[in-house]
């Protein structure tokens, strides 16, 4: 979508805790798994409309809304104190109160011209930072921005330092970031900073920028599958061998198939493929994790196709590799050879992106993530965008606001991509970047 409006940002300032951080937590030890993550922001904006009434005095809606955002972000940043903080060395965060990033900006245009057409392209100007920032790692672990559209519309865009934090940590947040600005109980959202016990960390260097895998000449679009479009998904799907399967496997297999299917016509043969998966492992530790573990806690699966297959073949084998999760990953990871062993997962993932033979794509679910029931006293967000890494072969994976559809940013190469959103099978079942319904905005 091509869209001359541009953001002008009004405003900067740092937000600090409201309370300063005890002595004894000054120091937050990063765990093994914050080590291994390349360094990047996770990004997100949460889009809402005007209120009622909002149309009669713009700019005093705008500085309500604005003071109550960092009101109550300074009052979650004493529960998550290592946010404002800063990187200290390979193993720890100094947790010294320096604070978040927070820009108030104004774009002259309505939130509709927005949702007509979402563009990934367009949606970075929503973000207070580049998410292939080496900032992550060297400044600001979190920084947000509150863009205001000229129709009383808002754009809360926030970025956390992937060092830090993974989407269900990023979840958490937001919904502690909410409970503090509706002066709703915040006990539950309080995060447990826990990692370093689960995965201690070793003495290795951290990397200072993204890591440069399959980068290449990419684009990005979003394909949105409904409720109903995925229940026919499913159907074509189930068999007695695959019972009951998810939203996430099976949009996952049509558009592992149709990369597939698109590289094959590109090349005039079939490659050998790999469907990467980042899994949540907190409730697949025995006993499970807490839900409010704060840190990363992912690992990839790795389901490998040798050839070009049928859709079920492929959704069985998310599938199977999903359901062998606790057993082929987390029972390693206890033991004197759990180091070795999250070394190996790491590696693995590595040798699969450097592998010139093979096609790896990487898909990330942030499905069921609640981020909809974001409602900081102005109604919950009318939509949900993100960015994504500017690689190709990438994939996010995102609810729809009924919570029943699945919104599907694919990057890939540009010959790749004009062929994948060609595909009849595909089309059959989703739509290619349809506008977010919407009025008044």
């Amino acid at each position: 979508m091509a869209m001359a409006a541009k953001v002008k940002i009004i405003q900067r300032e740092t937000i600090k805790p409201s309370s300063p951080t005890p002595p004894e937590l000054k120091i937050h030890k990063l765990s093994l798994l914050d080590q291994l993550i390349p360094t990047n922001y996770i990004p997100v904006v949460l889009f809402y409309p005007a209120n009622d009434g909002d149309n009669l005095d713009h700019h005093a809606n705008s500085t309500e809304r604005s003071l109550k955002l960092k009101t109550s972000l300074s009052e979650t940043l004493t529960h998550y104190y290592p946010f404002a903080g800063r990187i200290k060395d390979s193993t720890s965060v100094e947790c010294d109160d320096q604070g978040a990033d927070f820009i108030q900006a104004r774009i002259n245009c309505l939130l509709s011209d927005v949702l007509k057409s979402p563009d990934a392209v367009v949606l970075r100007q929503f973000l207070p930072a580049a998410i292939t920032s080496t900032e992550a790692a060297t400044g600001n672990l979190l920084l947000v921005q509150a863009t205001f559209f000229h129709c009383g519309g808002l754009a809360v865009g926030v970025c956390i330092s992937h060092k830090i934090s993974d989407a269900t940590t990023l979840k958490a947040f937001i919904k502690c970031w909410v409970a503090t600005a509706t002066s709703s109980s915040t006990e539950s959202a309080t995060p447990l900073f826990m990692g370093a016990s689960i995965f201690p960390p070793v003495d290795i260097s951290i990397p200072t920028s993204v890591v440069e895998l399959m980068k290449k000449q990419c684009i990005t679009k979003r394909f949105v599958f409904t409720g109903s479009k995925i229940a026919a998904l499913k159907a074509k799907v189930a068999s007695t061998t695959m019972r009951n399967p998810t939203r996430v496997e099976t949009v996952s297999g049509l558009l592992w198939k149709t990369a597939m299917a698109a590289t094959r016509s590109k090349l005039g043969y079939s490659r050998p493929s790999v469907w990467s998966m980042p899994v949540n492992m907190r409730t697949r530790f025995l006993p499970p994790l807490p839900e409010s573990y704060a840190g990363n806690c992912l690992l990839h699966i790795n389901p490998k196709i040798a050839d070009e297959s049928e859709l079920k073949e492929l959704v069985g084998r998310i599938r199977k590799e999903i359901e062998g999760f606790r057993e082929n990953y987390v029972k390693k990871l206890r033991g004197e050879r759990a180091v070795l062993a999250t070394f190996g997962f790491f590696q693995e993932y590595g040798n699969l992106a450097m592998n010139n033979d093979i096609d790896l794509y990487t898909c990330t679910s942030w499905c069921k993530l609640e981020l909809y029931d974001a409602d900081f006293g102005w109604g919950g967000p009318l939509w949900v965008g993100i960015d994504s890494i500017p690689l190709s072969n990438v994939v996010c994976l995102m609810d729809t606001r009924d919570g029943d559809g699945i919104e599907a940013w694919l990057t890939l190469g540009e010959e790749n991509m004009a062929l994948f959103e060609s595909n009849q099978e595909l089309l059959q079942f989703a739509a290619v970047n349809p506008s977010v319904p919407f009025c008044n905005v």
